[in-house]
């Protein structure tokens, strides 16, 4: 039989493959599965609900421009101070240099660093939010972070508006090294100009809030809100434990435990933020 007219398979040298018309790959990016309970859903519908499990209400990480679209009247807000990008004083290099990680995550987020700034207005009330990214070198504090949390102290003070942060990080940035421990002590003075001018500091950690963020504007909230399961830690489980050479109870660190010890005064669900805070900006003014 002639093969070339046969048309569902040919011969080659290594041996008979099969001609069929070409595969149809599934487009990534349609499904999502939930690390906790492998539920699987389309990634509209998970993106509908918040970015929320519908079966373990499990909240995924997402990025400073989601937690606009959520809690932004309209969905969006007006971001500022968006050229700040980072320096390299201390010409530092690990596996890679850092200016060229810098430049990869910027090509891969879109953003210019670990936070976005913006003001815009939650149910017609004037607001600045400042959230961080994880997806951004794990979140972590540096110069440019330290900055930005600055001028949106500064520009909550000019609209006499309350101020929210977002919290989402592993920590000081170890690129800048004492650089970004400095940023410690810069972000708790800049909150205390806007404790000076009578405004209120909401402040939301989401998973993780760790290191030098927990123990610096994370904590100093006139009220402070965290996600369910948040991790919420100065220092990680593993770490503890292995410091202390004791098991660590059930559910350590996580938002819940943070809670029932008084670092926490109150946990919200994310389909909830934005009613809650609205909230407790009007209890503020009022």
């Amino acid at each position: 039989m002639d093969e070339n007219k046969m048309g569902w398979f040919k011969r080659q040298k290594e041996g008979i493959v099969t001609s069929t018309a070409e595969k149809k790959e599934t487009p990534e990016g349609l499904w999502y599965q939930c690390p906790k309970c492998k539920t699987v859903a389309s990634s509209e519908d998970h993106k509908s609900h918040l970015w929320v499990c519908g079966t373990c209400a499990h909240h995924e990480k997402i990025s400073a421009n989601d937690y606009f679209e959520v809690l932004f009247d309209g969905k969006k807000g007006v971001e500022f101070a968006k050229g700040i990008e980072a320096a390299d004083p201390l010409n530092f290099e690990d596996t890679k240099k850092y200016l060229d990680r810098i430049k990869a995550m910027q090509e891969k987020t879109g953003a210019k660093d670990a936070i976005r700034v913006a003001h815009g207005k939650i149910e017609d009330q004037p607001v600045v939010i400042a959230a961080m990214d994880f997806n951004f070198i794990g979140g972590s504090m540096g110069s440019v972070v330290g900055e930005k949390i600055a001028r949106a102290v500064d520009k909550a003070i000019e609209m006499q508006s309350p101020l929210i942060i977002i919290s989402k990080s592993g920590g000081a940035r170890m690129m800048e090294a004492g650089l970004s421990l400095m940023q410690m002590a810069k972000t708790s003075a800049k909150l205390n100009q806007l404790s000076e001018a009578k405004l209120p500091y909401i402040s939301l950690l989401t998973d993780p809030t760790t290191g030098g963020v927990t123990a610096s504007f994370a904590m100093l909230g006139d009220v402070n809100i965290a996600e369910p399961d948040a991790l919420i830690a100065f220092a990680g489980p593993r770490v503890v434990k292995e410091t202390i050479g004791r098991d660590l109870p059930e559910g350590f660190q996580r938002s819940e435990f943070v809670l029932e010890h008084g670092f926490l005064d109150m946990i919200v669900e994310r389909k909830e933020l934005k009613a809650k805070i609205a909230q407790l900006m009007r209890m503020f003014k009022d």
